[in-house]
């Protein structure tokens, strides 16, 4: 009978001290998530997409939904003393745009990886104990099309034009293609960037392949010879492509600001829609 209450009282003690082991791992699960709650969250959409228009702004004004999380961006490199506390106002100029590259290249990024746009690595690596990441952007992995070379983000904005056209769509011209042609000044450097080619299509369908194309989040506009020294051709580029050139992203924030994306930046010249990201596009379709 001893032997028998012993094993109980042993029993009891194992089953509260389990009972004990999992609220304390239950308190301590809650705990971390009521911290993770606590942090502010950067909306990569807006803040990608600030960092592409601000910079093109003749003036300060911010862009909309984005400056929160542009805050919390910024405060985070003040920290790290690659932002002066002056320009850590909600608006992604040239000053934010140079500390982030400035903190990729900390990482050891190089090339498209330090182009000062955030990707969603480095974003969070810089929000660490800081901020959490919400509605996150990737270009994907490197496809071919046509025999040029795209990223899969830019394959899919491409394969809903079509079928919002009822016609497939053939490239001139790819992205990742550096110095692969001096009249593009470098907006083909990197990704997110597309040639179409026009060959047999009157103005008409010009037009509405232009429009097509900025329907799914490209900036796009029909190009003829008087502009430059190329053929008549369709330029387009993926609005928010974390992979985008800097000349690239230029165009990009001159499209937002109702401009033609050249040089001269002239008025749009393009099929007046209203302007969304393909993730927009996504969210809605």
């Amino acid at each position: 009978m001893k032997m028998t209450r012993t094993r109980a009282a042993v029993t009891g003690l194992l089953a509260a001290f389990t009972v004990s082991g999992g609220l304390a791992s239950g308190a301590v699960q809650a705990s971390a998530a009521t911290t993770a709650a606590a942090l502010p969250a950067v909306d990569m959409e807006a803040t990608v997409l600030a960092a592409q228009i601000d910079p093109r702004r003749a003036d300060d004004t911010l862009t909309p939904g984005a400056k929160d999380s542009v805050l919390a961006v910024e405060r985070a490199l003040q920290a790290r003393d690659l932002l002066d506390a002056r320009w850590v106002d909600g608006y992604f100029g040239t000053e934010t745009v140079s500390a982030y590259a400035a903190y990729q290249r900390s990482l050891g990024y190089t090339g498209l990886a330090a182009n000062g746009l955030p990707g969603a690595t480095s974003l969070a690596k810089l929000g660490e104990n800081r901020y959490t990441v919400t509605r996150k952007i990737s270009p994907g992995a490197k496809v071919q099309r046509n025999g040029y070379t795209v990223d899969a983000r830019t394959q899919a904005m491409l394969a809903e034009a079509e079928r919002l056209l009822g016609f497939k769509l053939v490239l001139s011209q790819g992205s990742y293609n550096p110095g692969g042609d001096s009249s593009s000044a470098g907006t083909h450097d990197g990704g997110g960037v597309v040639d179409i080619s026009v060959t047999g299509m009157s103005a008409a369908t010009r037009t509405s392949v232009a429009r097509a194309l900025r329907q799914v989040g490209f900036a796009a506009w029909v190009r003829n010879p008087d502009q430059g020294d190329w053929p008549w051709h369709i330029h387009a580029a993926a609005i928010s492509d974390t992979d985008l050139s800097v000349q690239a992203q230029h165009q990009t924030g001159d499209y937002y600001l109702g401009l033609n994306g050249l040089a001269n930046r002239g008025p749009d010249d393009g099929p007046r829609i209203t302007i969304h990201t393909w993730e927009e596009y996504q969210r809605t379709h």
